[in-house]
């Protein structure tokens, strides 16, 4: 009898030193802060959850791709500007009349483009990501306002009621089918980062590229595939907007590069590359939507969500180095 219990306590102390564990805590805590201040209980009706559910897995999607990204020892500070960027390629097909799916066929296939752009004068040019992408967020950002003159632009799809349930529905009328994508992109990049040899490769890369490059893995594919995924997510977003809101505006986007890389480090990903879990990524991204939905239902101005998102991240990141500690302690 006592062998089990003992494993028991393992398995649990195992569990209570995870990083995703930390989050979950830090999330469960911030749902019941939002609950008990918010007037009226307001954050936990039926309409504030479906906003938070839509338009905070939006955000959300594309953060899971930043976070394989950084797992992969890179960052992408352009993904709001390939976004809008999308969204403008998504108004250009859309006016040609083709097919909505096909639009949005297209669209994907100009993130991909993007991201490889990253990809290529990174690994090719042997600059750092960063300065890639800091240059690339002022390129597509700066291209869309001269393309679009910096105007919305109607971009109505509600002719095609499958394409609008496709992105911008509902499930039994109440859960968004944006969550819903959420959760599959996440179940999708989770079994790819943890149960396949690609996997393997992208902590191997983040990690030390030399010693995996040694180990006959192919650094710059590994890394190249990473931006292309977050290349492919933002055209995705992209559709999901523009079916939302009916529109192109370039604005989209604006300033969600931090906000990410701010997600993935709640989330336990590390900075440095070769460490992070796509459960702890999830749970992060979802953590920085509560954040900023809680803020708005409790009528705190918006200036304090950078506030609290700071505080936030110093306290994922101190517990994350307090359970390393425990870990090592433990071996």
């Amino acid at each position: 009898m006592g062998k089990p219990v003992k494993q028991q306590n393992s398995y649990l102390k195992k569990l209570l030193t995870t990083r995703s564990f930390s989050i979950l805590v830090v999330l469960i805590a911030l749902l019941i802060i939002f609950t008990v201040f918010s007037p009226g209980g307001n954050f936990l009706n039926t309409a504030n959850l479906k906003v938070l559910l839509a338009y905070g897995s939006e955000f959300s999607i594309i953060a899971l791709g930043v976070g394989v990204l950084m797992i992969a020892g890179e960052f992408d500070l352009s993904i709001g500007s390939i976004l809008v960027f999308c969204s403008y390629l998504f108004l250009i097909f859309y006016k040609l009349n083709l097919n909505y799916f096909l639009v949005l066929a297209l669209t994907i296939l100009g993130g991909i483009a993007l991201g490889y752009i990253n990809a290529i004068v990174t690994t090719k040019g042997h600059i750092p990501s960063f300065i890639t992408t800091l240059g690339t967020m002022m390129l597509w950002r700066g291209l869309t306002l001269w393309f679009s003159g910096g105007l919305q632009q109607a971009c109505d799809v509600s002719s095609s009621p499958a394409f609008l349930s496709f992105l911008n529905g509902t499930i039994g009328g109440v859960f968004p089918v944006q969550a819903l994508w959420f959760i599959i992109f996440g179940i999708v990049l989770g079994l790819l980062l943890h149960y396949t040899r690609f996997g393997n490769w992208i902590y191997a890369t983040g990690d030390n590229a030399d010693a995996a490059r040694a180990m006959g893995i192919r650094t710059h594919m590994v890394k190249m595939m990473a931006f292309i995924i977050v290349g492919i997510l933002c055209a995705f977003v992209a559709g999901i907007q523009i079916a939302r809101v009916s529109c192109f505006t370039s604005r989209t986007g604006e300033g969600w590069e931090l906000k990410a890389i701010a997600a993935c480090v709640v989330g336990g990903t590390s900075l440095r590359g070769g460490i992070g879990d796509m459960a702890g990524i999830f749970l992060g991204a979802f953590a920085i939507s509560v954040i900023e939905n809680g803020l708005v239902v409790l009528r705190i101005p918006y200036f304090w969500t950078y506030t609290v998102f700071g505080l936030v991240i110093v306290f994922s990141v101190l517990s994350s180095m307090y359970l390393e500690k425990q870990k090592w302690a433990q071996k």
